[in-house]
């Protein structure tokens, strides 16, 4: 019994292998001849100024509560402020690679407030934009 469970599990192991093999090497006739969901997609119609306006009060919304948190004090998770005070932290510390880390993430934070201020700006002009062309429809 033991032999021809260990037979059978050989065998199973070699048509395995057999078919990752064949499924490697043998070339794929699905791959030339159907289309690529890319290649079938249509290109958009228009440039989406309706969605854009619909969802305007949204975004304005979003990146209103981004800044507040960011420009937030040390005491507010997630500003610069508490992550400017970590950095400080692991520097009195001498934990050097956690202070490289945390400088690193404060910087792509600071870059982010800056970021969110011009799109801030950008979503001003969106929505006179919107409010003069009847919320995007033609």
């Amino acid at each position: 019994m033991h032999n021809a469970i260990f037979s059978h599990r050989r065998v199973t192991a070699a048509a395995l292998a057999a078919t990752a093999v064949l499924a490697v090497t043998a070339p794929s006739a699905s791959a030339d001849s159907a289309p690529s969901p890319a290649a079938t997609a249509k290109a958009p119609a228009g440039d989406g100024a309706r969605s854009i306006c619909k969802r305007e009060p949204k975004s304005e919304k979003r990146i209103e509560r981004a800044l507040n948190r960011l420009g937030g004090g040390a005491d507010t998770l997630g500003s610069v402020a508490r992550m400017q005070q970590r950095v400080d932290n692991a520097k009195k510390e001498g934990h050097t690679a956690i202070a490289t880390y945390l400088d690193h993430k404060l910087t792509y934070r600071k870059g982010l407030v800056t970021t969110l201020q011009q799109r801030q700006k950008d979503l001003k002009d969106v929505a006179s934009w919107c409010t003069a062309n009847n919320n995007g429809a033609k």
